[in-house]
């Protein structure tokens, strides 16, 4: 806002507006919205694998090791990059680093992601999102025989006061809750069908690590396994009403090929 009043995009009367300017009953305020500044990101024809796709939104099933949107250190070879050369109208709206983006998985998580096409399709599913209207369920690998077979781990979450590069519980924070359903034990391990009522920061890394059931393969709030380079978290189950006809789809997507092996890994001891 303080950029758009510095740059005589607010009227007050008519008139161009100071930032010190005082208000009066009765003043007529007009806001200009300037049109967005264009992507300065590059497209790189990367392969995706879109399960679903109209002309409002794209559901991608996301690769381990890629990023969502660029980032200090990882500049390139990000999902929009690859969502740029698909589609090339994303880079004119939103956020200039992050066009279509409402919502990221880790870069070390694979599965499921929507991206929005346009700007109101973008709003559309961002508040669905706020409403926790989007149904989403990830497959995750923890350490030990989680008991009991169900249940749910409400904690608030926020940075770690002695790392801020850290999620952490944190009293007094924002609110978390994680449900989960034991699948499986396998060996000295447990798979479990997980859906999150919030969507914070490294919620279920932290949560089960909170628990004493740490993710297998996450090297920050983990355990080290040598049957996996990466956290077993696939996002596999996600759904929510299409912007375009306010139908309600769920998609869903295999756990891919290395979370499979380490299964295979885990059960021939």
């Amino acid at each position: 806002m303080q950029k758009l009043i510095e740059e005589g995009y607010v009227l007050v009367n008519g008139r161009v507006a100071k930032a010190s300017q005082r208000l009066n009953a009765g003043d007529a305020i007009q806001l200009l919205l300037p049109p967005p500044e264009p992507s300065e990101l590059v497209a790189e024809a990367v392969p995706l694998n879109i399960v679903y796709e109209d002309d409002e939104v794209i559901v991608v099933d996301k690769l381990a090791g890629m990023t969502t949107h660029p980032a200090p250190g990882s500049t390139s070879h990000t999902l929009v990059n690859a969502l740029l050369a698909h589609c090339p109208d994303l880079r004119y709206f939103g956020d200039a680093m992050r066009p279509g983006i409402v919502h990221r998985l880790d870069k070390d998580t694979s599965g499921l992601t929507v991206v929005a096409k346009n700007h109101d399709a973008q709003q559309n599913l961002i508040n669905q999102f706020k409403a926790r209207a989007v149904s989403k369920g990830y497959l995750v690998l923890v350490k030990g025989k989680l008991t009991p077979p169900r249940g749910s781990i409400e904690a608030s979450l926020g940075r770690d006061l002695a790392n801020r590069q850290r999620m952490a519980v944190v009293s007094g924070t924002r609110e978390a809750r994680t449900d989960y359903k034991v699948k499986e034990h396998i060996g000295n391990y447990s798979l479990l069908d997980v859906t999150t009522k919030t969507g914070r920061t490294h919620q279920i890394r932290v949560h089960f690590s909170a628990i004493g059931y740490p993710v297998a393969g996450d090297h920050v709030y983990g355990v080290r396994v040598p049957f996996l380079d990466r956290q077993f978290i696939h996002a596999y189950r996600l759904g929510f009403r299409l912007p375009a006809t306010g139908e309600y789809r769920e998609f869903q997507c295999e756990l891919p090929m290395d979370l499979k092996a380490a299964i295979d890994f885990i059960r021939l001891g």
